[in-house]
Protein backbone atom coordinates (compact mmCIF):
# COMPACT_ATOMS: atom_id res chain seq x y z
CA UNK A 1 0.00 0.00 0.00
CA UNK A 2 1.38 3.21 -0.94
CA UNK A 3 1.35 6.68 1.28
CA UNK A 4 -1.15 8.15 -0.91
CA UNK A 5 -3.76 5.42 -0.66
CA UNK A 6 -2.85 4.97 3.34
CA UNK A 7 -3.90 8.40 3.92
CA UNK A 8 -6.72 8.33 2.07
CA UNK A 9 -7.85 5.78 4.57
CA UNK A 10 -7.20 7.17 7.23
CA UNK A 11 -9.29 10.23 5.79
CA UNK A 12 -11.99 8.03 5.17
CA UNK A 13 -12.08 6.39 9.08
CA UNK A 14 -11.89 10.16 10.14
CA UNK A 15 -14.71 11.18 7.86
CA UNK A 16 -16.97 7.91 8.96
CA UNK A 17 -16.03 8.92 12.42
CA UNK A 18 -17.61 12.73 12.04
CA UNK A 19 -20.52 11.40 10.23
CA UNK A 20 -21.39 9.56 13.09
CA UNK A 21 -20.38 11.27 15.98
CA UNK A 22 -23.48 12.23 18.09
CA UNK A 23 -24.02 14.91 20.76
CA UNK A 24 -23.89 13.20 24.42
CA UNK A 25 -23.03 13.35 28.24
CA UNK A 26 -19.92 11.06 28.55
CA UNK A 27 -18.45 10.17 32.40
CA UNK A 28 -15.10 10.35 32.71
CA UNK A 29 -12.65 10.03 35.69
CA UNK A 30 -10.31 12.27 36.93
CA UNK A 31 -7.32 12.14 39.14
CA UNK A 32 -4.59 14.26 41.10
CA UNK A 33 -0.98 14.02 41.20
CA UNK A 34 -0.40 13.36 44.76
CA UNK A 35 3.91 12.74 44.40
CA UNK A 36 6.52 12.73 41.97
CA UNK A 37 9.87 11.44 42.05
CA UNK A 38 12.28 9.23 40.53
CA UNK A 39 10.00 8.01 37.27
CA UNK A 40 7.27 7.09 39.44
CA UNK A 41 4.00 9.22 40.42
CA UNK A 42 1.47 8.61 43.08
CA UNK A 43 -1.97 9.41 42.09
CA UNK A 44 -4.92 9.84 43.59
CA UNK A 45 -8.79 9.13 42.04
CA UNK A 46 -9.34 7.46 38.93
CA UNK A 47 -10.89 3.97 40.75
CA UNK A 48 -11.51 2.29 37.51
CA UNK A 49 -7.90 1.96 36.76
CA UNK A 50 -6.24 -1.42 36.12
CA UNK A 51 -2.75 -2.63 35.58
CA UNK A 52 -1.07 -1.53 32.51
CA UNK A 53 -3.35 1.55 31.25
CA UNK A 54 -1.91 4.39 30.09
CA UNK A 55 -2.45 7.54 31.67
CA UNK A 56 -2.58 11.21 30.30
CA UNK A 57 -1.76 14.23 32.22
CA UNK A 58 -2.86 17.92 32.12
CA UNK A 59 0.88 18.93 31.34
CA UNK A 60 1.60 16.38 28.37
CA UNK A 61 3.32 13.70 30.14
CA UNK A 62 2.62 10.02 30.14
CA UNK A 63 2.16 6.98 32.64
CA UNK A 64 1.18 3.95 32.97
CA UNK A 65 -0.71 2.40 35.58
CA UNK A 66 2.05 0.18 37.59
CA UNK A 67 0.82 -0.47 41.46
CA UNK A 68 -2.82 -0.18 42.47
CA UNK A 69 -3.49 0.60 46.56
CA UNK A 70 -6.44 1.13 48.48
CA UNK A 71 -6.31 4.82 48.33
CA UNK A 72 -3.71 5.61 45.47
CA UNK A 73 -2.32 4.69 42.18
CA UNK A 74 1.26 3.83 41.51
CA UNK A 75 2.25 4.91 37.90
CA UNK A 76 5.65 4.96 35.83
CA UNK A 77 6.53 7.63 33.98
CA UNK A 78 6.99 7.25 30.13
CA UNK A 79 7.63 10.90 29.08
CA UNK A 80 7.90 14.00 31.49
CA UNK A 81 7.50 17.53 31.20
CA UNK A 82 9.29 19.91 33.06
CA UNK A 83 5.79 21.28 34.38
CA UNK A 84 4.65 18.11 35.98
CA UNK A 85 4.14 18.85 39.80
CA UNK A 86 2.03 17.46 42.59
CA UNK A 87 -1.47 18.33 41.86
CA UNK A 88 -1.73 17.69 38.20
CA UNK A 89 -5.00 16.62 36.61
CA UNK A 90 -4.25 12.85 35.34
CA UNK A 91 -7.07 11.14 32.87
CA UNK A 92 -7.53 7.59 31.43
CA UNK A 93 -7.00 7.12 27.97
CA UNK A 94 -8.60 4.40 27.67
CA UNK A 95 -5.87 2.17 26.02
CA UNK A 96 -3.13 -0.16 26.47
CA UNK A 97 0.66 0.30 25.77
CA UNK A 98 1.09 -0.06 22.36
CA UNK A 99 3.80 0.64 19.81
CA UNK A 100 3.72 1.88 16.02
CA UNK A 101 4.73 -0.78 13.76
CA UNK A 102 5.30 -1.66 9.74
CA UNK A 103 8.04 -1.50 7.40
CA UNK A 104 8.62 2.06 7.43
CA UNK A 105 10.90 1.25 11.03
CA UNK A 106 13.41 -0.70 8.94
CA UNK A 107 16.85 1.60 9.06
CA UNK A 108 15.20 3.90 11.65
CA UNK A 109 16.29 4.11 15.52
CA UNK A 110 13.34 5.07 17.91
CA UNK A 111 12.87 4.99 21.36
CA UNK A 112 10.54 2.37 23.25
CA UNK A 113 7.54 4.54 21.82
CA UNK A 114 8.37 4.40 18.57
CA UNK A 115 9.30 8.51 18.35
CA UNK A 116 12.35 9.12 16.51
CA UNK A 117 15.84 9.31 17.77
CA UNK A 118 17.76 9.32 14.26
CA UNK A 119 16.77 12.99 13.56
CA UNK A 120 14.56 11.82 10.83
CA UNK A 121 10.51 12.33 10.61
CA UNK A 122 8.38 10.13 12.13
CA UNK A 123 8.18 6.69 9.94
CA UNK A 124 4.74 6.03 8.57
CA UNK A 125 3.00 2.78 10.54
CA UNK A 126 1.26 0.10 8.95
CA UNK A 127 -0.37 -0.10 12.38
CA UNK A 128 -0.17 -0.56 16.25
CA UNK A 129 1.02 -3.64 18.09
CA UNK A 130 0.00 -3.81 21.56
CA UNK A 131 3.67 -4.09 23.91
CA UNK A 132 1.94 -6.87 26.53
CA UNK A 133 0.58 -9.57 24.30
CA UNK A 134 0.66 -13.28 25.23
CA UNK A 135 2.67 -15.42 23.73
CA UNK A 136 1.58 -18.21 20.71
CA UNK A 137 -0.80 -21.39 21.38
CA UNK A 138 1.10 -24.12 21.46
CA UNK A 139 -1.12 -25.63 18.54
CA UNK A 140 0.53 -22.20 16.46
CA UNK A 141 3.95 -23.26 16.59
CA UNK A 142 5.90 -25.60 14.66
CA UNK A 143 9.39 -27.30 15.54
CA UNK A 144 12.36 -25.65 15.30
CA UNK A 145 13.76 -26.74 11.94
CA UNK A 146 15.26 -24.14 10.03
CA UNK A 147 18.99 -22.65 10.75
CA UNK A 148 19.96 -19.42 11.74
CA UNK A 149 23.78 -19.02 11.51
CA UNK A 150 26.17 -16.40 13.03
CA UNK A 151 29.02 -16.33 11.10
CA UNK A 152 31.30 -17.33 13.96
CA UNK A 153 33.19 -20.85 13.76
CA UNK A 154 32.35 -22.19 16.79
CA UNK A 155 28.70 -21.22 17.09
CA UNK A 156 27.71 -22.52 14.08
CA UNK A 157 29.50 -25.58 14.55
CA UNK A 158 29.50 -26.65 18.19
CA UNK A 159 26.22 -24.76 19.54
CA UNK A 160 24.19 -24.41 16.47
CA UNK A 161 21.08 -21.94 16.27
CA UNK A 162 17.69 -22.52 14.99
CA UNK A 163 15.67 -20.03 13.91
CA UNK A 164 12.69 -19.50 17.42
CA UNK A 165 15.32 -20.52 18.96
CA UNK A 166 16.10 -18.15 22.63
CA UNK A 167 19.63 -18.45 23.11
CA UNK A 168 21.15 -17.05 26.06
CA UNK A 169 24.41 -14.67 25.75
CA UNK A 170 25.99 -15.06 29.28
CA UNK A 171 29.35 -13.81 30.72
CA UNK A 172 30.98 -11.12 32.64
CA UNK A 173 31.32 -7.72 31.29
CA UNK A 174 33.98 -6.95 28.48
CA UNK A 175 34.30 -10.53 27.05
CA UNK A 176 32.64 -9.81 23.90
CA UNK A 177 28.71 -10.39 24.72
CA UNK A 178 27.82 -7.44 22.00
CA UNK A 179 30.44 -8.65 19.70
CA UNK A 180 28.88 -12.05 19.29
CA UNK A 181 25.30 -10.20 19.11
CA UNK A 182 26.84 -7.93 16.55
CA UNK A 183 28.00 -10.72 14.34
CA UNK A 184 25.02 -12.06 14.38
CA UNK A 185 22.97 -9.85 12.88
CA UNK A 186 25.73 -8.39 10.31
CA UNK A 187 25.55 -12.01 9.19
CA UNK A 188 21.64 -11.78 8.18
CA UNK A 189 22.87 -9.85 5.42
CA UNK A 190 20.99 -11.24 1.62
CA UNK A 191 19.45 -13.68 4.54
CA UNK A 192 15.73 -12.23 4.47
CA UNK A 193 16.18 -12.28 8.15
CA UNK A 194 14.54 -8.59 9.96
CA UNK A 195 16.61 -7.96 12.93
CA UNK A 196 15.58 -5.95 16.26
CA UNK A 197 18.54 -4.71 18.07
CA UNK A 198 17.30 -3.25 21.56
CA UNK A 199 19.45 -1.51 23.46
CA UNK A 200 18.61 -0.89 27.48
CA UNK A 201 20.06 1.13 29.60
CA UNK A 202 23.52 1.30 28.36
CA UNK A 203 25.67 4.66 27.92
CA UNK A 204 25.64 6.82 25.39
CA UNK A 205 28.96 6.15 23.98
CA UNK A 206 28.10 2.44 24.01
CA UNK A 207 25.07 3.16 21.86
CA UNK A 208 26.75 5.14 19.45
CA UNK A 209 29.61 2.81 18.85
CA UNK A 210 26.44 -0.24 18.66
CA UNK A 211 24.78 2.02 15.46
CA UNK A 212 28.23 3.34 13.88
CA UNK A 213 29.28 -0.45 13.84
CA UNK A 214 25.58 -1.70 12.47
CA UNK A 215 26.06 1.19 9.84
CA UNK A 216 29.83 0.76 8.87
CA UNK A 217 28.47 -2.90 7.95
CA UNK A 218 25.28 -2.44 6.27
CA UNK A 219 23.16 -3.91 8.62
CA UNK A 220 20.84 -0.94 9.44
CA UNK A 221 18.95 -1.46 6.45
CA UNK A 222 17.53 -4.51 7.60
CA UNK A 223 17.69 -3.81 11.39
CA UNK A 224 15.05 -1.70 13.86
CA UNK A 225 17.33 -0.02 16.85
CA UNK A 226 15.42 0.62 19.92
CA UNK A 227 17.05 2.27 22.45
CA UNK A 228 16.47 3.78 25.97
CA UNK A 229 19.67 4.45 27.07
CA UNK A 230 21.24 5.21 30.94
CA UNK A 231 19.84 8.75 30.77
CA UNK A 232 15.70 7.66 29.93
CA UNK A 233 13.29 7.33 31.87
CA UNK A 234 13.23 3.86 33.64
CA UNK A 235 9.71 3.46 32.69
CA UNK A 236 11.16 3.24 29.27
CA UNK A 237 14.42 1.25 29.43
CA UNK A 238 11.90 -1.04 31.38
CA UNK A 239 9.25 -1.48 28.76
CA UNK A 240 12.29 -1.21 25.66
CA UNK A 241 12.70 -5.03 25.52
CA UNK A 242 8.29 -5.42 24.97
CA UNK A 243 8.57 -2.59 22.31
CA UNK A 244 11.43 -4.49 20.32
CA UNK A 245 9.24 -7.84 20.68
CA UNK A 246 5.97 -6.48 19.48
CA UNK A 247 7.88 -4.65 16.45
CA UNK A 248 9.53 -8.50 15.83
CA UNK A 249 5.80 -9.96 16.03
CA UNK A 250 4.65 -7.59 13.12
CA UNK A 251 6.89 -9.19 10.81
CA UNK A 252 6.13 -12.75 12.08
CA UNK A 253 2.91 -12.81 12.15
CA UNK A 254 3.13 -11.80 7.90
CA UNK A 255 6.02 -14.46 7.58
CA UNK A 256 9.00 -13.21 7.99
CA UNK A 257 12.13 -14.83 10.09
CA UNK A 258 13.62 -12.03 12.76
CA UNK A 259 15.90 -12.24 15.11
CA UNK A 260 15.73 -9.60 17.88
CA UNK A 261 18.38 -8.81 20.41
CA UNK A 262 18.16 -7.73 23.95
CA UNK A 263 21.33 -5.94 25.11
CA UNK A 264 20.99 -6.27 28.23
CA UNK A 265 18.36 -7.81 30.48
CA UNK A 266 20.75 -7.86 33.48
CA UNK A 267 20.32 -3.78 32.97
CA UNK A 268 16.67 -4.56 32.55
CA UNK A 269 16.54 -6.71 35.83
CA UNK A 270 18.27 -3.91 37.79
CA UNK A 271 15.74 -1.05 36.45
CA UNK A 272 12.28 -3.30 37.15
CA UNK A 273 13.75 -3.86 40.74
CA UNK A 274 14.18 -0.18 41.14
CA UNK A 275 10.81 0.47 40.15
CA UNK A 276 9.30 -1.86 42.34
CA UNK A 277 11.23 -0.79 45.37
CA UNK A 278 9.89 2.86 44.67
CA UNK A 279 6.56 1.70 44.66
CA UNK A 280 7.38 -0.33 48.02
CA UNK A 281 6.78 -3.86 47.10
CA UNK A 282 8.09 -6.74 48.96
CA UNK A 283 11.54 -7.09 47.86
CA UNK A 284 12.94 -11.09 47.19
CA UNK A 285 16.19 -12.79 46.82
CA UNK A 286 18.64 -10.09 46.35
CA UNK A 287 16.45 -7.26 46.27
CA UNK A 288 14.73 -7.94 43.11
CA UNK A 289 10.67 -8.38 42.97
CA UNK A 290 9.16 -11.85 42.99
CA UNK A 291 7.87 -11.73 40.03
CA UNK A 292 11.29 -10.93 38.01
CA UNK A 293 10.63 -14.63 36.33
CA UNK A 294 7.65 -13.93 35.75
CA UNK A 295 8.59 -10.64 33.62
CA UNK A 296 11.17 -11.96 31.58
CA UNK A 297 9.36 -15.39 31.04
CA UNK A 298 6.45 -13.60 29.67
CA UNK A 299 8.93 -11.56 27.42
CA UNK A 300 11.72 -14.72 26.05
CA UNK A 301 7.88 -16.95 25.34
CA UNK A 302 6.46 -15.03 22.68
CA UNK A 303 9.91 -15.75 20.65
CA UNK A 304 9.08 -19.02 18.39
CA UNK A 305 8.28 -20.58 15.26
CA UNK A 306 5.14 -20.46 13.71
CA UNK A 307 3.55 -23.43 12.13
CA UNK A 308 2.66 -23.33 8.03
CA UNK A 309 -1.02 -22.26 8.89
CA UNK A 310 0.17 -19.55 10.65
CA UNK A 311 2.08 -18.08 8.37
CA UNK A 312 5.29 -19.73 9.02
CA UNK A 313 7.13 -17.00 10.52
CA UNK A 314 9.81 -17.07 13.66
CA UNK A 315 11.68 -14.89 16.20
CA UNK A 316 14.97 -15.83 17.24
CA UNK A 317 15.93 -14.03 20.50
CA UNK A 318 19.57 -13.65 21.76
CA UNK A 319 19.32 -12.15 24.88
CA UNK A 320 22.75 -10.70 26.66
CA UNK A 321 22.80 -10.88 30.65
CA UNK A 322 26.08 -10.17 33.01
CA UNK A 323 27.63 -12.20 35.06
CA UNK A 324 29.77 -10.78 38.13
CA UNK A 325 33.13 -12.74 37.97
CA UNK A 326 31.84 -15.51 36.40
CA UNK A 327 28.78 -16.41 38.66
CA UNK A 328 26.71 -18.30 37.16
CA UNK A 329 24.75 -19.55 39.55
CA UNK A 330 23.38 -16.03 40.82
CA UNK A 331 19.40 -14.79 40.74
CA UNK A 332 18.64 -13.50 37.17
CA UNK A 333 21.46 -15.75 34.97
CA UNK A 334 19.63 -18.87 36.65
CA UNK A 335 16.31 -17.81 35.72
CA UNK A 336 17.11 -16.82 32.60
CA UNK A 337 19.04 -20.32 31.63
CA UNK A 338 15.98 -21.94 32.79
CA UNK A 339 13.80 -20.06 30.28
CA UNK A 340 16.24 -20.22 27.49
CA UNK A 341 16.95 -23.29 25.02
CA UNK A 342 20.99 -22.97 25.87
CA UNK A 343 23.37 -20.71 26.62
CA UNK A 344 26.84 -19.47 24.90
CA UNK A 345 28.89 -18.77 27.80
CA UNK A 346 31.84 -16.72 27.84
CA UNK A 347 34.70 -16.90 30.38
CA UNK A 348 37.60 -14.61 31.40
CA UNK A 349 40.36 -17.18 31.90
CA UNK A 350 39.93 -18.09 27.88
CA UNK A 351 39.61 -14.12 27.22
CA UNK A 352 42.62 -13.48 28.94
CA UNK A 353 44.99 -16.46 27.02
CA UNK A 354 43.77 -15.12 23.63
CA UNK A 355 41.12 -17.52 22.71
CA UNK A 356 38.80 -15.40 20.95
CA UNK A 357 35.52 -15.56 21.40
CA UNK A 358 35.92 -16.67 24.60
CA UNK A 359 33.44 -18.74 24.47
CA UNK A 360 33.67 -21.84 27.00
CA UNK A 361 32.40 -25.41 25.05
CA UNK A 362 32.13 -27.08 28.31
CA UNK A 363 29.62 -24.65 29.60
CA UNK A 364 27.43 -23.62 26.43
CA UNK A 365 24.87 -25.72 25.14
CA UNK A 366 21.99 -25.73 22.08
CA UNK A 367 19.65 -27.69 23.23
CA UNK A 368 17.41 -27.43 20.06
CA UNK A 369 19.91 -26.21 17.62
CA UNK A 370 21.60 -29.42 16.34
CA UNK A 371 17.93 -30.37 14.90
CA UNK A 372 17.79 -27.25 12.31
CA UNK A 373 21.60 -27.38 11.59
CA UNK A 374 22.35 -28.48 7.81
CA UNK A 375 22.62 -31.92 7.64
CA UNK A 376 26.27 -31.35 5.27
CA UNK A 377 27.75 -28.76 8.64
CA UNK A 378 25.88 -31.40 10.77
CA UNK A 379 27.33 -34.74 9.44
CA UNK A 380 31.45 -32.95 9.00
CA UNK A 381 31.02 -31.37 12.89
CA UNK A 382 29.61 -34.84 14.10
CA UNK A 383 31.28 -35.64 17.15
CA UNK A 384 34.06 -32.87 16.96
CA UNK A 385 32.32 -31.45 20.71
CA UNK A 386 32.74 -34.49 22.46
CA UNK A 387 36.20 -35.15 20.75
CA UNK A 388 37.17 -31.50 21.79
CA UNK A 389 35.58 -32.01 25.08
CA UNK A 390 38.01 -34.92 25.83
CA UNK A 391 40.68 -32.91 24.63
CA UNK A 392 41.09 -30.52 27.23
CA UNK A 393 40.60 -33.05 29.67
CA UNK A 394 43.38 -34.56 28.59
CA UNK A 395 45.23 -31.40 28.03
CA UNK A 396 44.80 -31.20 31.45
CA UNK A 397 46.56 -34.80 32.64
CA UNK A 398 49.46 -33.37 30.95
CA UNK A 399 50.02 -31.08 33.13
CA UNK A 400 51.20 -33.47 35.39
CA UNK A 401 54.41 -34.00 33.23
CA UNK A 402 53.21 -37.80 32.41
CA UNK A 403 54.50 -39.34 29.25
CA UNK A 404 51.80 -40.22 27.37
CA UNK A 405 50.99 -43.23 24.34
CA UNK A 406 51.50 -42.07 20.95
CA UNK A 407 47.71 -42.21 20.13
CA UNK A 408 47.54 -40.05 22.75
CA UNK A 409 49.88 -37.18 21.96
CA UNK A 410 48.08 -37.20 18.50
CA UNK A 411 44.40 -36.70 19.88
CA UNK A 412 46.28 -33.50 21.65
CA UNK A 413 48.10 -32.26 18.64
CA UNK A 414 44.36 -32.91 16.81
CA UNK A 415 42.73 -30.82 19.79
CA UNK A 416 44.79 -28.09 19.88
CA UNK A 417 45.01 -27.52 15.89
CA UNK A 418 40.76 -27.70 16.32
CA UNK A 419 41.34 -24.90 19.04
CA UNK A 420 43.32 -22.67 16.64
CA UNK A 421 41.14 -23.23 13.67
CA UNK A 422 38.11 -21.85 16.25
CA UNK A 423 39.42 -18.79 17.20
CA UNK A 424 38.09 -16.01 14.69
CA UNK A 425 38.67 -12.23 15.28
CA UNK A 426 35.31 -10.16 15.94
CA UNK A 427 33.19 -8.29 12.76
CA UNK A 428 34.70 -10.77 10.56
CA UNK A 429 31.52 -13.32 10.35
CA UNK A 430 31.55 -16.17 8.06
CA UNK A 431 29.60 -17.61 4.85
CA UNK A 432 27.78 -20.94 5.55
CA UNK A 433 29.83 -22.56 2.60
CA UNK A 434 33.25 -22.01 4.33
CA UNK A 435 32.21 -23.39 7.67
CA UNK A 436 31.56 -26.30 5.87
CA UNK A 437 35.19 -25.88 4.31
CA UNK A 438 36.69 -26.23 7.06
CA UNK A 439 35.23 -28.40 8.69
CA UNK A 440 35.49 -30.58 5.90
CA UNK A 441 39.57 -29.90 5.32
CA UNK A 442 39.52 -30.57 9.28
CA UNK A 443 37.72 -34.20 9.19
CA UNK A 444 40.05 -35.30 5.84
CA UNK A 445 43.46 -34.17 7.62
CA UNK A 446 44.14 -31.01 5.50
CA UNK A 447 45.45 -29.42 8.25
CA UNK A 448 47.80 -32.05 9.89
CA UNK A 449 51.28 -30.54 8.76
CA UNK A 450 49.81 -27.23 9.02
CA UNK A 451 51.57 -25.15 12.48
CA UNK A 452 49.71 -23.42 14.33
CA UNK A 453 50.70 -19.79 13.48
CA UNK A 454 50.04 -20.52 9.81
CA UNK A 455 46.25 -21.47 10.50
CA UNK A 456 44.95 -17.85 9.67
CA UNK A 457 46.92 -18.15 6.36
CA UNK A 458 44.95 -21.80 5.22
CA UNK A 459 41.83 -20.19 6.71
CA UNK A 460 42.42 -17.47 3.70
CA UNK A 461 43.15 -19.50 1.36
CA UNK A 462 39.72 -21.70 1.88
CA UNK A 463 37.97 -18.26 2.08
CA UNK A 464 39.34 -17.53 -0.86
CA UNK A 465 38.91 -20.59 -2.95
CA UNK A 466 34.48 -20.59 -1.27
CA UNK A 467 34.87 -16.99 -2.68
CA UNK A 468 35.69 -18.55 -6.06
CA UNK A 469 33.67 -21.99 -6.29
CA UNK A 470 30.36 -23.20 -7.24
CA UNK A 471 30.21 -25.61 -4.93
CA UNK A 472 27.93 -25.65 -1.79
CA UNK A 473 26.54 -27.41 1.08
CA UNK A 474 24.52 -30.31 -0.65
CA UNK A 475 27.89 -31.08 -3.21
CA UNK A 476 29.35 -34.11 -2.40
CA UNK A 477 32.26 -34.94 0.21
CA UNK A 478 34.28 -35.92 -3.34
CA UNK A 479 34.21 -32.16 -4.84
CA UNK A 480 34.94 -31.12 -1.54
CA UNK A 481 38.33 -33.00 -0.70
CA UNK A 482 39.23 -32.33 -4.89
CA UNK A 483 38.78 -28.68 -4.28
CA UNK A 484 40.00 -28.41 -0.99
CA UNK A 485 43.63 -30.21 -2.14
CA UNK A 486 43.62 -27.66 -5.05
CA UNK A 487 43.15 -24.56 -3.07
CA UNK A 488 45.91 -25.62 -0.12
CA UNK A 489 48.39 -27.12 -2.53
CA UNK A 490 51.24 -24.74 -2.46
CA UNK A 491 52.17 -25.63 -5.90
CA UNK A 492 49.27 -24.02 -7.17
CA UNK A 493 49.57 -20.62 -5.89
CA UNK A 494 53.44 -20.63 -6.73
Amino acid sequence: MTTIETSKSILDKQNDWLANYRLGLRATEQGTVVSIGDGISWIKGLPSAAIEDILIFADGSQGMVFDLNRDRIGAILLYETEALTAGTTVYRSRHSLSIPVGNAFLGRIVDPMGMPLDGQGLPFPSGRENMEKGSPAIIARDFVHKPLYTGIKIIDTLIPIGKGQRQLIVGDEGLGRTSIALDTVINQKGKNVLCIYVLIGQKRSAVVNTLETLKKYGALDYTVCVVAEASALPGLQYIAPFAGCALAEYWMARGRDTLIIYDDLSTHARTYRELSLLLRRPPGREAFPGDIFFVHSRLLERSTCLNAENGGGSMTALPIIETKQGEIAAYIPTNLISITDGQIYLDNDLFVSGFRPAIDITRSVSRIGGKAQDISIRDQAGQMKLDYLQFLELEAFTRFGQRLEASMEARIKRGRLLRELLKQERLVPHSTVFQLAWLAAFNFGLFNQTDAKDITKVLKLIDQGVSMTALTLESSLEEWQKALKEWLNPESHS
